[in-house]
C-alpha cells in the first residue's frame, strides 16, 4: 500500500527517517480472509466468493488458536476480510478475541450489512478502521458488484459507521468501466466526512484475472494518480483530514516522486526519496501476509496459487519465520527482477511492483509487471539496459491451490 498523503506531508512537514524495512522476516500486517461466503458477485473478486457455503473453512476453535498465535507473535496489524466477513456466524466472537490482541484492528467489508444492531456490534468491538468497498456511484457500483441496491446499502453502512464514531474509508477498485467515477467518489468522501480513500489497481487474481481485459490501462492509471496527487496536495497544504492511499501498483510511488522532482528543491526530493526507499514498495512476503479461509498462508492476498503452509499443520508464526524458498526470494533486496523492472532506476522505491500480475501472464514471478505505468525514459530504462538484466535463476513458482 502506497500512503500518498503520508508522503505528501513529508514535503510540507518533514520528519526524521525511519529504519529501512529489512530483507528478513518481519512482523507483518496479516490480512485474514475469514470466509469465501459473500452476498455480492464483484467482477474483481480475487477469492471468487459467492453467497453459498464453502467447505473446509477454519472452525471457531481453529480460528481462536490462530489468534492466540498471532498475539504471541506480536503482529502490528490484523485485517479481517472475506468474502464478506460479517456473513460468518461467529464473526463477532472472532472479532472480540482479535481486539484483545492489542494490535491495530481493521475490518474490510462491502458495508451492505452494517445497519442497526449489526452496526452497534461493529462499534462495540472497537475496530480502529472499517474499509467499505464502493466501485462507483449508484448503478455503476451495483453493476460492478452484481446486485441492485448494493450502493445504497454500502453508503448507509458508511453513514452508520460515522454516526457511531468509527473511522471509515472507501475502497475503490479502478477498471476501464468505472475510472470516470473517481472524481465523484472523492467528492462523496468530502460530502460524507469519510476519513480515508483507497484506490486499488486491478490485480489479475480470481475473477480479477478472468476480467483482466477490463484493466484501466496506463493512461487512465496516470490520470487517476494526477487527480489523487492534486487532492492530496490540497489536503496537506490546507490542513484537511482526508487520507489518500493507493494499492497494488507501487509504480504510483515512483510517479509521485517524479512529480516532486518537478515541483520541489533537490534536498526536499532527496528526503522524500529516502523515506520511500525505507518503505521499499511491494510488501508481499515481507510486511504483508495472508491467511485464507481454509488456513493456507500466502505471501499476500493475491497469491492464492502459492501456499507457504497451513495453520492446521503449524502455527502461522512458524510458517512465516521458516525456510520457504519463495518467501526468501520475495525478501531479497533487490529482488531478482527481469525486463523493465530489473532495469528500472527506481526499483528500490517500488520493490518491483505487484509480482502476481507478472506471474499470471508469464508463469515467472520475476518478469516485469505489465501494469507499471511509468515510461522507459522516466525510469532510466534503455534498450541496452533491458539486455543487461541477468536472467532469473531462482525458485520457479509451483502452484499449490487456486480459487476457481
Amino acid at each position: 500500500m502506497f500512503r500518498l498523503s503520508q508522503y505528501m506531508h513529508q514535503l510540507v512537514e518533514p520528519t526524521p527517517l525511519r529504519a529501512r524495512r529489512g530483507s528478513g522476516a518481519v512482523k507483518p500486517v496479516v490480512i485474514w480472509n475469514l470466509t469465501r461466503r459473500c452476498n455480492l458477485l464483484c467482477r474483481h473478486c480475487y477469492t471468487v466468493s459467492a453467497d453459498r457455503h464453502f467447505p473446509g473453512e477454519l472452525s471457531t476453535a481453529e480460528a481462536m488458536a490462530v489468534l492466540d498465535d498471532l498475539e504471541g507473535f506480536g503482529i502490528p496489524c490484523l485485517i479481517l476480510s472475506g468474502g464478506e466477513p460479517l456473513s460468518r456466524r461467529d464473526f463477532f466472537e472472532i472479532a472480540e478475541r482479535a481486539r484483545r490482541i492489542g494490535c491495530y484492528l481493521a475490518l474490510s467489508t462491502n458495508g451492505t450489512a452494517i445497519a442497526g444492531e449489526t452496526a452497534d456490534r461493529v462499534a462495540a468491538v472497537g475496530f480502529d478502521y472499517v474499509g467499505i468497498s464502493i466501485d462507483g456511484i449508484g448503478a455503476t457500483n451495483d453493476w460492478f458488484r452484481g446486485r441492485e441496491g448494493a450502493y445504497a446499502q454500502a453508503l448507509a453502512g458508511v453513514r452508520a459507521c460515522k454516526a457511531r464514531g468509527i473511522k471509515v474509508g472507501l475502497r475503490f477498485t479502478m477498471t476501464a468501466d468505472n475510472a470516470a467515477e473517481l472524481p465523484k467518489l472523492l467528492d462523496l468522501c468530502e460530502a460524507e466526512g469519510v476519513d480515508k480513500f483507497y484506490l486499488s489497481h486491478l490485480v489479475y487474481a480470481g475473477r480479477g484475472n478472468k476480467n483482466r481485459g477490463e484493466d484501466a490501462g496506463h493512461a487512465r492509471a496516470r490520470a487517476a494518480i494526477d487527480l489523487l496527487i492534486e487532492r492530496a496536495w490540497a489536503a496537506a497544504a490546507g490542513g484537511r483530514a482526508l487520507e489518500i492511499v493507493t494499492g497494488n501498483n507501487d509504480a504510483d510511488a515512483v510517479y509521485f516522486l517524479r512529480w516532486a522532482e518537478r515541483n520541489f528543491p533537490g534536498e526536499t526530493v532527496a528526503h522524500l526519496r529516502a523515506h520511500l526507499e525505507a518503505w521499499g514498495g511491494n510488501g508481499a512476503g515481507v510486511g504483508v501476509a495472508n491467511i485464507d479461509p481454509q488456513g493456507e498462508v500466502h505471501p499476500d492476498t493475491y497469491w492464492s496459487s502459492y501456499a507457504i503452509g497451513n495453520v492446521r499443520e503449524r502455527p502461522f508464526s512458524e510458517h512465516w519465520t521458516g525456510a520457504d524458498p519463495m518467501l526468501a526470494e520475495l525478501r531479497m533486496r533487490p529482488r531478482p527482477l527481469k525486463g523493465r523492472c530489473g532495469a528500472c532506476a527506481y526499483k528500490a522505491v517500488c520493490g518491483g511492483n505487484t509480482r502476481i500480475r507478472a506471474l499470471q501472464l508469464t508463469g515467472d514471478p520475476w518478469a516485469e509487471d505489465p501494469a507499471c505505468h511509468m515510461r522507459d525514459e522516466e525510469i532510466g530504462v534503455t534498450a541496452e539496459a533491458r539486455l543487461e538484466v541477468t536472467p532469473f535463476r531462482g525458485v520457479r513458482h509451483e502452484p499449490a491451490h487456486q480459487y476457481r
